[in-house]
């Protein structure tokens, strides 16, 4: 089976995809996620190179891309203050978006790059199966295309 035009996303209170859903502009996604540049090779000091973020996107109805907000909120060297700031800035995001509903969203595939780090729905081939895999947070989706991910 290929790899539909949409992706549906499943909404799972208090695990990956907790905070998707609907607003009045369409859809979103947010997440807080940690994960280090493009590039990056294991040294000693990984954890001043694990950034954590903050990552709301937006869609329309059809699940076009419209923006992606991201803000990096600091290392794993300060690991619970990067990542108290992360769900702080998400929540004040989220809170933004008029007639906000959590639950299952359908999004296209999308790619966002910022900081040498892709944010993004991107369709990838995995042992000669293509899938969708979502960036950084390593959400993998695939037939039956339920909504249901492998992390």
């Amino acid at each position: 089976m290929a790899v539909p035009e949409i992706i549906p996303i499943g909404y799972e209170p208090d695990y990956h995809t907790d905070t998707i859903g609907h607003w009045e502009g369409g859809q979103f996604l947010g997440s807080v996620v940690a994960a280090f540049p493009e590039g990056y090779t294991h040294t000693d000091d990984w954890q001043a190179h694990k950034r954590w973020h903050a990552v709301l996107h937006t869609f329309d109805a059809a699940g076009h891309h419209l923006n992606s907000r991201i803000e990096r909120t600091g290392t794993d060297d300060d690991h619970r203050a990067a990542v108290d700031a992360a769900q702080e800035r998400l929540k004040q995001w989220l809170n933004t978006l008029p007639g906000l509903r959590f639950g299952d969203i359908a999004i296209r595939p999308f790619r966002h790059d910022v900081d040498g780090v892709l944010f993004g729905l991107v369709i990838e081939t995995f042992e000669g199966t293509e899938h969708a895999e979502l960036y950084p947070d390593n959400l993998g989706f695939y037939e039956p295309w339920d909504g249901l991910y492998d992390t």
